[in-house]
């Protein structure tokens, strides 16, 4: 969650055809004849809001996804005033509308779980995009071992993503082509271990990722404002349950933040690890000098390996860009501001009101 290392030695995969294909294809329900009765049903759940021009690349995309057993698609969408609702609708999915004051990451993602019949539950966000047509497939097949509750996909940039986005996503563990060689342990002693340890034990990303429906019926999201998925990973671990990385099920996916924006991410980030596992990203002065000089030196090597020369324009965004992400870690570890959990915030700025 957040830059912090660079996994990107070489190319990503380049995004497919798909993104070019017509949104009006309507198969995405179809069930093929020669389709095994023994693959699960999938629900495919969407949270949406104006998000027209992206599910325009993503609709047609899992509608090419070559997974044999039955598909639904449900969406929720937080009143978009462009073709969202259309588009979704055109693709055979079920469309629940809400005021968009009323969603929330765990609670609305709660609500769709709630209306879907499949035996798997898959959670995509609106602008994500499947690499290739296996993506479904490979994500699905994570869940086929004995005990694993929820598993998640690979993230990578976009091939157009500017260099410093690009950086950004591959120095998240979710960019990493396998997953970490962690020793064996019971589940439910995670909250036993060392906090940087428990938090790569219990990473999940709802960017793109699968569950069981008979787990999630009894686990479902928790309600916080933020990191939804790392919670509930740490809520069916403590059950006894496993949750699996699937590198093979690859999608694009990246925001290019302002400066504005990332002190805001990522000082909700360092709120999350401070009150969840009592983890303080940047708890110093230091870190913070240190934090900025090893982003930008970071964003410099990226950027001349990928462009040379060339490419040093984007350097020009790095200092900002990396100066407000690194002060928004350590406001959050520092625990300044409206607090992570929602009431807290409701009594911090109930004065104000």
């Amino acid at each position: 969650m957040g830059a912090g290392r660079d996994s990107g030695s070489g190319p990503w995969i380049g995004p497919t055809a798909v993104r070019h294909w017509p949104v009006s294809r309507v198969d995405f329900l179809t069930l093929p004849a020669h389709a095994p009765m023994t693959l699960p049903r999938l629900s495919i759940l969407l949270p949406t809001w104006n998000g027209e021009r992206d599910l325009e690349r993503l609709l047609p995309a899992l509608a090419s996804q070559e997974y044999a057993g039955e598909r639904e698609l449900l969406a929720i969408d937080s009143s978009s005033s462009d073709r969202t609702v259309e588009l979704l609708e055109a693709a055979g999915a079920k469309v629940e509308v809400i005021p968009k004051e009323q969603f929330r990451h765990g609670e609305t993602r709660n609500r769709l779980a709630a209306r879907a019949s499949g035996e798997i539950l898959v959670f995509l966000s609106q602008d994500v995009l499947p690499a290739r047509d296996d993506f479904l497939a490979k994500l699905v097949a994570a869940l086929e071992e004995p005990g694993v509750a929820g598993a998640y996909s690979r993230i990578l940039p976009h091939e157009s993503d500017d260099p410093l986005t690009a950086r950004t996503v591959l120095a998240s563990p979710e960019a990493e082509d396998h997953s970490a060689e962690l020793e064996a342990i019971d589940p439910r002693r995670v909250w036993d271990l060392p906090p940087l340890e428990r938090v790569e034990r219990l990473r999940f990303n709802n960017v793109a990722s699968a569950v069981r429906a008979s787990v999630f019926e009894e686990i479902p999201f928790p309600d916080v404002p933020f990191g939804e998925d790392f919670a509930w990973a740490a809520r069916v671990t403590s059950a006894g349950h496993q949750v699996r990385f699937a590198p093979a099920s690859v999608a694009f996916h990246a925001h290019r933040y302002t400066p504005r924006q990332a002190f805001a991410r990522y000082k909700l980030d360092a709120a999350f690890h401070r009150e969840i596992h009592g983890l303080r990203l940047r708890p110093s002065y230091f870190s913070v000098l240190r934090g900025i000089t090893y982003e930008i030196c970071e964003d410099l090597r990226f950027v001349l390996r990928g462009e040379g020369a060339s490419g040093l324009r984007h350097m020009l965004r790095s200092p900002g860009l990396r100066g407000a992400q690194v002060l928004g870690q350590f406001w959050g570890s520092r625990g300044w501001g409206a607090g992570f959990w929602p009431q807290k915030a409701t009594r911090t700025s109930g004065s104000e009101s």
